[in-house]
């Protein structure tokens, strides 16, 4: 329990692993899947257990004279799981608004006490990003790739076409997190119709590929389902840990580009 909200948002803001939809107009694009304003709330469960939410807001920020897309993460345990696991965690990504690159990305982890407060500055120019451990009072900087944060990845990868995407298709994306460069793969499984408590939704039913180990008991062991529209968003998640299961259902929303439409 005591991971389980990094879990959450490892999940939720890094397995759209699929191929980004172009924008070749010089001028600031506008995006098809969100946009300023966007809500969006999970609520977590541990096996029977009410654990705790997550959710994702959308803003803007002004940074070395750019206006910058502004995803604010934030998750924490509620209830009895409290008890057992005091989460509180926030995860910032200020990204631009031309490529959907990130520019700043602000991780501050409090889970029982364990802290982790890291600030990176991303030079994609450069193709290096400096990392400021502020509890460790250290700097250090990486070569990078083309990569995303564990946030700035989850609005970069919405901006997809799934048209043409075939049940099995395998995508890939790569991730920057905790100093290194991490690849995912995502499979395309089937289209599938989900119930869930805020209705029932036409979904795209999904496998990442994830690393089998003290969390997750395999590497088929998460599923997730988005929404099969234009706003993309998970509408469920499942995975199977080492100790335990998770499920995570989007409980809440607003300022969607489009409403979800439930199956009438």
């Amino acid at each position: 329990m005591k991971r389980l909200t990094y879990i959450l948002l490892l999940i939720s803001f890094t397995l759209f692993s699929v191929s980004y939809q172009n924008h070749n107009d010089a001028s600031t694009p506008t995006y098809d899947s969100f946009k300023k304003g966007e809500f969006l709330k999970w609520r977590i469960h541990y096996g029977l257990i009410n654990a705790g939410y997550a959710t994702l807001e959308m803003d803007e920020s002004h940074k070395n004279g750019q206006t910058l897309y502004h995803a604010k993460g934030k998750g924490w345990t509620v209830g009895a799981a409290r008890w057992f696991a005091k989460i509180d965690d926030i995860y910032e990504s200020h990204f631009t608004k031309s490529d959907l690159k990130p520019v700043f990305f602000k991780r501050r982890v409090n889970e029982d006490g364990f802290r982790i407060s890291r600030d990176l500055h991303f030079d994609h120019n450069a193709k290096k990003v400096t990392i400021n451990d502020l509890e460790k009072e250290t700097k250090q900087e990486e070569k990078i790739g083309n990569v995303q944060d564990m946030v700035s990845a989850f609005y970069f990868l919405r901006e997809i076409d799934l048209s043409n995407i075939k049940e099995g298709d395998e995508k890939h994306v790569d991730l920057f997190f905790d100093g290194e460069t991490v690849p995912f793969k995502l499979k395309f499984i089937r289209r599938e119709t989900i119930k869930t408590s805020l209705g029932e939704f036409k979904t795209w039913k999904m496998k990442p590929m994830v690393q089998k180990g003290r969390i997750f008991e395999g590497q088929d062991s998460v599923t997730l389902w988005i929404s099969d529209d234009a706003n993309k968003v998970p509408i469920r998640i499942q995975a199977k840990l080492v100790v335990g299961s998770i499920k995570v259902d989007l409980d809440d929303y607003s300022g969607l580009v489009t409403e979800l439409k439930e199956v009438e």
